[in-house]
């Protein structure tokens, strides 16, 4: 007797269905059964508000999980960042795969890097975190942008480059690699210049927290590395008490000696959107061997850049 198909929850955007189709193939791989795609309408996708107003937090999500919380579907595929940090009791972040690369880029007209934008060019964007690092970067050094607020998807957003409405757009470069389009990127922006969403490249799969047998199997597809990295990006997170939406970048990485990785190193940032002040600060730790000592990480980075003033930078604090 054929098993029944595994049933994936799914935003619908061509983004969304690209990295779940991705998953999805894992899992018959792992599992031996067939796996069939429910895409599922969030409010993120159909509100036109921009993300700074409507909150950010769990705009994405929250659908998802109605539909696993509602036998639905049997399991569902986030990008991590637009995650809430809190995780449900009743859910469990079953993989962790391995992360694509947390940059942003640029995609700009006639090729241009950021460094070679024109005086006064606009920058699209519908990320806050982006506007504060990009509008800091091009105050240090001597540059004049502005940053346009933009949502929609990725078609969308690099056609308001193609259609001349503006100079370039930044995008993460996660989402273009899974939909083949990493050749129309102008510019990878170093980390150094912009810090990622916490979490960003990062897919998360979630599952209900009862299902046993479906979190054993799935386990198959974490990577402890992405997880303690992805884990101290978001403690920071929470513990900075601001949203997916706020203006808050973070990225973890492994250190090594040679071929042994010594240390995890945790960069956060906070800054207001304006560019014209921002906290940044980095930590060093042992590499994490639990999550908690992964949160701990993110907990203590957070400490820090609250006491150099970061809680007066986020604007609107997620509720």
């Amino acid at each position: 007797m054929t098993e029944r198909a595994l049933r994936l929850g799914t935003r619908r955007s061509k983004l969304a269905m690209a990295q779940s189709g991705q998953v999805a193939e894992e899992v018959r791989q792992l599992t031996g059964r067939p796996v069939e795609l429910v895409e599922i309408t969030t409010y993120g996708d159909t509100s036109r508000e921009h993300l700074a107003q409507i909150g950010g937090t769990g705009v994405f999500a929250t659908a998802l999980r109605d539909a696993l919380r509602d036998g639905e579907v049997d399991f569902a595929v986030h990008s991590l960042k637009d995650l809430p940090t809190a995780q449900p009791e009743e859910f469990t972040l079953a993989a962790l795969p391995v992360r694509e690369d947390p940059r942003d880029v640029l995609v700009a007209r006639e090729g241009l890097t950021f460094a070679q934008l024109p005086d006064g060019a606009r920058v699209g964007t519908g990320s806050p975190r982006r506007m504060a690092q990009l509008n800091a970067y091009a105050r240090a050094h001597g540059l004049t942008i502005e940053t346009v607020p933009i949502r929609g998807n990725i078609d969308s957003r690099i056609g308001y480059v193609h259609d001349g409405r503006l100079d370039a757009v930044v995008l993460a470069a996660a989402g273009l690699s899974r939909v083949g389009r990493l050749d129309e990127v102008t510019d990878f922006l170093s980390v150094d210049m912009v810090l990622p969403a916490p979490g960003q490249g990062a897919l998360a799969i979630e599952c209900a927290a009862s299902n046993a047998d479906l979190i054993a199997a799935l386990a198959e597809l974490d990577d402890p590395y992405t997880r303690a990295a992805v884990t101290a990006e978001r403690s920071l997170l929470a513990a900075l008490e601001a949203g997916c939406s706020a203006p808050v970048g973070a990225l973890a990485d492994l250190l090594a000696d040679g071929q042994v990785v010594k240390e995890m190193r945790l960069r956060g940032v906070v800054g207001a959107t304006d560019g014209s002040s921002l906290v940044q600060l980095t930590t060093t730790g042992p590499v994490p061997g639990t999550e908690d000592q992964a949160m701990a990480l993110g907990r203590e980075l957070a400490a820090e850049m609250l006491a150099k003033g970061a809680a007066g930078l986020m604007g609107e604090r997620a509720l």
